[in-house]
């Protein structure tokens, strides 16, 4: 097995552990596929996979360095993050809906924008690129393009992750869709929201 070879193998390993871990992008996409749907589950999902493909171009330039050289860059970033998980939050946590009604209110692109600017948003996941992705580039490698073969894999690996969780809510879809649950997803999913938003916020690395 070739160096190459073998540092996609073992970052394909310890990426699969990491995106079965739960965290925020679970909570969107599990409460999506419960509430709103598989369809728009999956949407949100790929927004998220398209964020790390996005982290993974930007470190791939070089630009995600940025963020460790510069406290004034990243601390925007992670204010303008913490925000927009807030304003989430809010949403759902003020939803007053009782059933699913099968409109879309701002398209499909709202659930993609959504999955999007949750990574987007979210500088740890850069900084964690950076740190993370170089130790799977082995000596004498195209360093942009064995990075950004890297974010690929690990987007491919979420996207799966995402198709399997959705996969999962559908023998409960009809459970799902009673207002009771449907009020509590909401309320669960804003307080994971706000609780990210505050750590976000209140972290100092």
């Amino acid at each position: 097995m070739t160096p190459l070879a073998s540092s996609i193998a073992a970052f394909t390993a310890a990426a699969a552990l990491l995106t079965v871990t739960p965290g925020l992008d679970t909570a969107l996409v599990l409460r999506t596929a419960a509430a709103e749907g598989a369809r728009r589950a999956l949407i949100a999902g790929l927004g998220i996979c398209l964020g790390c493909l996005a982290w993974g171009a930007i470190v791939a330039l070089g630009l995600g360095m940025l963020l460790q050289a510069s406290r004034l860059a990243y601390t925007a970033l992670k204010w303008a993050g913490a925000a927009y998980l807030l304003w989430l939050g809010v949403q759902f946590l003020l939803s007053k809906r009782e059933r699913f009604d099968g409109r879309v209110r701002a398209g499909h692109g709202n659930w993609l924008a959504r999955g999007f600017l949750t990574n987007a948003l979210n500088p740890k996941v850069g900084v964690f690129y950076v740190s993370f992705l170089p130790q799977f580039v082995p000596a004498g490698a195209k360093v942009a393009a064995t990075t950004l073969l890297l974010t690929a894999i690990h987007a491919a690996l979420g996207l799966i992750w995402f198709v399997a969780l959705v996969a999962a809510t559908r023998p409960l879809a009809r459970a799902l869709q009673r207002p009771l649950v449907i009020r509590a997803l909401d309320r669960a999913t804003g307080t994971v929201f706000l609780l990210f938003a505050a750590r976000l916020a209140l972290s100092r690395d």
